[in-house]
């Protein structure tokens, strides 16, 4: 989660939002694991799994969920990943590009 921190803070004055999702944990875990790992990004608490099970379809952690502006979902990516491989730059570089008419 390091490197989602280091990506939300970089990223977040061009328009994306990084999230840190807590699926079916209760808000008092997700304080303390924030507190304890010092996680800065910020957290969507869904305690019953309504948005993550229901409408993305979360089967278990870690997922990455690639969401557009409007709540559509574009991608998903279940495991680990480096976020701060070129790779991920790159995906984040091209959602973060002003859009061309």
């Amino acid at each position: 989660m390091p490197s989602v921190d280091k990506l939300a803070a970089e990223f977040r004055g061009r328009g994306l939002a990084l999230l840190l999702v807590s699926f079916r944990e209760s808000a008092e875990t997700v304080r303390r694991t924030v507190r304890e790992r010092g996680y800065t990004a910020p957290v969507l608490l869904d305690e019953r799994g309504e948005v993550t099970g229901v409408r993305y379809g979360v089967f278990g952690p870690p997922t990455v969920y690639v969401v557009d502006r409007e709540g559509r979902l574009l991608a998903r990516g279940a495991g680990p990943r480096d976020w701060t491989s070129p790779a991920a730059r790159r995906l984040l570089e091209a959602l973060t590009a002003p859009v061309s008419r």
